[in-house]
């Protein structure tokens, strides 16, 4: 079995599609999924009740804040990471190396690194291709190395774990 550090960030659907569609479909790929959320998708799956089904996808804990000095490390260190769903507003933040929340810290920590694979799949509203920075993000993660992939609400998030490499 082979560590994924899949990250998510609030956006529609997180609630019924992330374990669903992303966290426990990886896991019977043969993935073994580190799971770090941001503050606000932990508070989403929480009040949703969404945490427990989704502690059944890994024996690792879920993480949304980070860790105390002197606390053990919780997840390994995998060479391959999926970050999905990702708000407009994370991936402007991980393409400006913004690290305010413990799911960016992880990302921003292993962005552009070699032999690490980092796959993006972001969910925004039409508008958002417009803003004059949108683009630039885009640009900036594609040249570390990233991965992108626009989710569209209409097919399941499960596509992207095709973007992977195997997981054996």
């Amino acid at each position: 079995m082979r560590d994924l550090g899949l990250v998510a960030s609030s956006c529609g659907g997180l609630d019924v599609r992330f374990a669903a569609e992303l966290a426990r479909p990886a896991a019977e790929r043969g993935w073994r999924p580190a799971i770090t959320l941001t503050p606000t998708a932990h508070r989403w799956l929480e009040s949703a009740g969404g945490l427990d089904e989704l502690a059944a996808c890994t024996d690792l804990p879920i993480r949304s804040v980070s860790r105390l000095p002197g606390e053990p490390r919780p997840h390994p260190d995998p060479s391959v990471f999926l970050f999905a769903p990702a708000s407009a507003n994370s991936v402007a933040k991980l393409a400006l190396g913004i690290a305010d929340n413990q799911a960016l810290t992880v990302l921003g920590d292993v962005l552009g690194a070699p032999g690490i694979t980092v796959v993006v799949a972001y969910q925004i509203q039409d508008t958002r291709k417009h803003h004059p920075a949108w683009q630039r993000h885009l640009d900036t993660l594609a040249g570390a190395g990233v991965t992108l992939h626009r989710l569209d609400v209409r097919r399941s998030w499960t596509e992207v774990l095709d973007l992977l490499p195997p997981a054996g």
